[in-house]
């Protein structure tokens, strides 16, 4: 009786090895850009609704201040205030500044009137020296 060895191929060579491993990479990539774009457009819109709540907090304060007493100089770019005048240091608000201009608007009815009746604020957050928001809001007088 002879005995015939008989070897069979049935792993992977090297070669197929490594363009399984290419094509598991593209195909990894593929499915996680979605989730990366998605993590940064998250950020953006978190950026954005806090720089949106900076923005109407310090116009409401404005919009409490009484009319004579409205100034344009609120804070200094590069600043960020919370009520009581502190500025924040909170991490979440290190790359934010806010800038505040505040115009006499005179109406044509006004006209030759000597004290204007309204003012024209605008109150604009930044984010690492970037415009994202920007309040607009004429106040009257009494």
């Amino acid at each position: 009786m002879s005995y015939k060895l008989q070897v069979k191929d049935t792993g992977f060579t090297l070669a197929e090895a490594m363009i399984a491993t290419v094509v598991l990479g593209i195909a990894a990539a593929g499915v996680l850009m979605p989730f990366t774009s998605g993590l940064q457009v998250r950020a953006e819109g978190r950026r954005r609704t806090l720089a949106a709540k900076l923005a109407s907090d310090l116009m409401e304060k404005i919009i409490n201040t009484p009319f004579e007493q409205i100034v344009d100089d609120y804070e200094l770019q590069g600043e960020v205030k919370d009520a009581s005048g502190a500025i924040f240091t909170d991490s979440n608000y290190a790359n934010f500044s806010r800038d505040v201009s505040c115009e006499y608007v005179y109406v044509p009815q006004e006209s030759g009137v000597a004290e204007a009746n309204f003012i024209l604020v605008r109150v604009r957050v930044y984010y690492r020296g970037t415009e994202i928001v920007s309040l607009k809001r004429l106040i009257g007088r009494g």
